[in-house]
């Protein structure tokens, strides 16, 4: 029993992760920039975390090395990922989206390869060509997008796809600068409105939240709050059961992702893309270490 529990973790967060995919295509829908969306879902979850991380009695540590790595946290699971992933939203279903997000196990492993927290398999090159070649067939297939101008934001859609893989080996190999997991994302969020909060004005992207709230109000505070709740859990168990074992949340952000939009949105999507979708979980099956090999990898850290 004990050792389904990391995937048991995996469950809930790639479900609650993959909610999020929807709610940002609604939030996104109403003229709402990248900036200024960011700047909020950053104050919600520094304000959520911020009560969270008082009510346990904890101080948040504040030093030159933790906020060094609050800055690099900051930057690479939210500020430049969400840019780009909220620019992409504007134009990609929620789906494909999901779909991208698949790749996070496939650009991790090189990444851990180069940091030194993997080692080279021809299973796992398999793995990654078969997810170049998932990308292939939804870019060079007719019709498996909606419209074809929608092919120039697919690298825009892989972007935060690329950040979130390095942000799970830079926490592996770097730690998390002496705070813990809820604080990592405290720290990092309260940084992030300060540099998000000038971005927007001087941008012309801020969000006025005096005004009569809709639908992508009410989706981006859910979203928000979803955010906070799976990204500190997600640095929970990197820490617990590493990197590549992690990222294969993406599974189940991926098929909850489409699941979600097909629910919510209405979102319908073609052969080659399901067919993408089937390969690309081959793929990561196949770049995945199994359990047993990450625990022994854990035990000799």
């Amino acid at each position: 029993m004990k050792k389904l529990i990391p995937f048991a973790w995996l469950i809930l967060i790639g479900t609650s992760w993959g909610l999020t995919v929807p709610l940002i295509k609604i939030a996104v829908s109403t003229g709402y920039k990248p900036f200024g969306l960011i700047f909020w879902q950053m104050v919600i979850v520094a304000l959520v975390l911020g009560v969270v991380n008082f009510v346990r009695g904890r101080e948040l540590p504040i030093n030159q090395k933790v906020l060094l790595f609050y800055l690099a946290f900051a930057l690479i699971s939210t500020l430049i990922p969400n840019a780009a992933s909220y620019k992409a939203y504007t134009v990609l279903p929620a789906g494909v989206m999901s779909l991208l997000l698949s790749f996070i196990p496939m650009m991790a492993f090189p990444i851990a390869l180069i940091l030194g927290l993997d080692q080279f398999t021809f299973k796992r090159m398999a793995g990654l060509s078969l997810g170049l070649f998932a990308v292939l067939l939804i870019v060079g297939v007719p019709n498996a997008l909606p419209n074809k101008a929608m092919l120039v934001f697919i690298p825009l859609g892989l972007l935060p796809s690329l950040m979130y893989a390095f942000e799970g080996n830079f926490v592996a190999r770097f730690g998390t600068g002496g705070a813990g997991p809820l604080q990592v994302v405290l720290g990092s969020s309260i940084l992030g409105v300060v540099i998000m909060g000038p971005l927007a004005l001087v941008t012309d992207q801020w969000i006025n939240p005096i005004h009569k709230w809709g639908a992508a109000d009410l989706a981006l505070i859910a979203a928000s709050l979803i955010q906070s709740f799976a990204y500190t859990l997600y640095v929970l168990i990197v820490r617990k059961y590493g990197p590549v074992f992690s990222v294969q949340v993406s599974y189940l952000v991926t098929a909850s992702g489409l699941g979600w939009a097909m629910l919510i949105l209405g979102e319908r999507y073609s052969g080659p893309i399901w067919f993408a979708l089937a390969i690309m979980f081959v793929g990561i099956y196949l770049v995945s270490p199994d359990l047993k090999e990450n625990e022994i990898h854990s035990q000799t850290k």
